[in-house]
C-alpha cells in the first residue's frame, strides 16, 4: 500500500515537471516609413531561439495587460517610449520545452532614438525582406499570419 503511495506521488512529482510552461508574450510592430523594426536576441537561452531575429517585447506578468507590458519591455530592453496601438494578431507555438502565445501590436515610436539593451542589432526591413534573417519560430509564424 505504501509503495502504491509513494509510486502515484511520484508520477504527479514527474508530470507536474514535464508540463510545459506557457508564456504569454507581446511585441511590437513599429513602423518607419515602409519598414519595420527588427530586433535580434542575445546570444544566451535555448539554441533554437538564441540569436534568432524578433519584434522587440517580451513576457507579460501577473497582473500586466498587455498595453503595460510592452511599453515596459521597450523601456527596459530599449530604453524606447513608443505608442502602443491596435491589436494586429496573435499566434500560438509550441517549443521543446514552452508553449508560447505571441501576441503582436502596431506601434508608433516618437523617435528612432533606441539601444540595444538586451539585443545584440537592430535593422529596418520591408516585409519581403524579411526572409533575409533567421526568426526565431513563434515570429516567423506570426509573419505568415501578418503578411499573408
Amino acid at each position: 500500500m505504501q509503495i502504491k503511495q509513494e509510486e502515484k506521488r511520484y508520477n504527479r512529482t514527474i508530470d507536474k515537471f514535464m508540463e510545459k510552461k506557457h508564456l504569454n508574450v507581446v511585441c511590437a510592430v513599429v513602423h518607419d516609413g515602409d519598414k519595420i523594426l527588427c530586433t535580434q536576441r542575445l546570444r544566451k537561452g535555448p539554441i533554437y531561439i538564441a540569436e534568432h531575429w524578433e519584434f522587440p517585447g517580451g513576457k507579460v506578468k501577473e497582473g500586466e495587460s498587455d498595453y503595460e507590458a510592452l511599453r515596459r519591455e521597450l523601456l527596459e530592453e530599449m530604453d524606447w517610449n513608443v505608442y502602443v496601438g491596435a491589436k494586429l494578431c496573435s499566434i500560438e507555438h509550441e517549443y521543446p520545452d514552452f508553449t508560447i502565445r505571441l501576441t503582436a501590436y502596431d506601434c508608433m515610436a516618437h523617435d528612432n532614438d533606441f539601444k540595444l539593451l538586451a539585443h545584440i542589432d537592430s535593422c529596418w526591413l520591408k516585409p519581403e525582406e524579411f526572409s533575409k534573417l533567421k526568426w526565431t519560430e513563434a515570429d516567423a509564424a506570426l509573419i505568415k499570419q501578418l503578411w499573408k
